[in-house]
């Protein structure tokens, strides 16, 4: 584990959430989870956006979960950084594999609002992954590879990027990859970024994973050198996040 990369834990409520709900969520988050070793932030829908970031501690980053390519215009039902950043939030989430595989979201398109999301000042986190028959057919580092390299060419500073490695057939299945599988993946991601940007970024950026992360598996997780935290989804909803925020402790 590298002391220099601060543990994340990133929370995706997806579309889940009401007014109540959130105050339950809030009042576990500002109690247990404002650490001053691990960064927590949380991204609930963006209807919700300014309400949460009204309620959870100020040390607790708030996340848009998508947002468009530009700063605004015709593009009914989105967002974009300029608003999520409006409302005092200064995370947002990009081509989360629900993105990519439910709403047609391509490599080209997340690469576009990486390029605008930095641009606009916000702190991302870009998502990568692979289905189940890619893995199968042994295809997991071509994927990511490919899907990386689309997110690579538009940045140009990476002080504001914490890379999610979420295998597409662990997402909401239950299935975990084991903490050997998700290492090999970022050790290799690690040799990856070290050779197409530089040994520095690569030592310093931030890769974290998601995937049916629950408080029975993080601390085995957690401890693997290349694992730097987690985007946690069903989880993150419940007092069981607080554990996975202290994975490491």
């Amino acid at each position: 584990m590298s002391s220099d990369r601060k543990f994340f834990v990133g929370g995706n409520w997806k579309m889940n959430g009401t007014k109540d709900s959130i105050d339950i969520i809030c009042k576990f988050l500002n109690k247990d989870c404002v650490k001053d070793d691990v960064e927590v932030v949380v991204a609930p829908p963006a209807i919700y956006l300014d309400y949460t970031r009204q309620n959870v501690n100020k040390k607790i980053g708030v996340a848009g979960q998508n947002c468009c390519k530009a700063a605004k215009g015709a593009f009914t039902g989105d967002n974009s950084g300029e608003m999520i950043k409006d409302v005092g939030c200064e995370w947002v989430i990009l081509g989360h594999s629900e993105r990519r595989n439910v709403f047609g979201e391509t490599d080209e398109l997340i690469g576009e609002k990486v390029k605008y999301a930095l641009g606009a000042g916000l702190k991302i986190i870009p998502c990568i992954g692979e289905k189940l028959e890619e893995r199968e057919a042994g295809e997991t580092n071509a994927v990511v590879f490919r899907q990386m390299d689309a997110i690579l060419k538009n940045i140009e500073v990476w002080d504001n990027v914490v890379i999610a490695y979420e295998p597409v057939w662990a997402i909401g299945t239950g299935k975990t990859a084991t903490p050997e599988q998700a290492q090999e993946v970022h050790q290799d991601l690690r040799k990856w970024l070290s050779e197409k940007a530089s040994p520095e970024i690569a030592s310093q950026v931030r890769i974290i994973y998601g995937g049916s992360v629950s408080a029975s598996n993080c601390k085995d997780l957690g401890q693997k050198a290349d694992i730097d935290g987690f985007l946690v989804g069903g989880a993150s909803l419940k007092e069981d996040f607080v554990k996975i925020v202290n994975a490491r402790s």
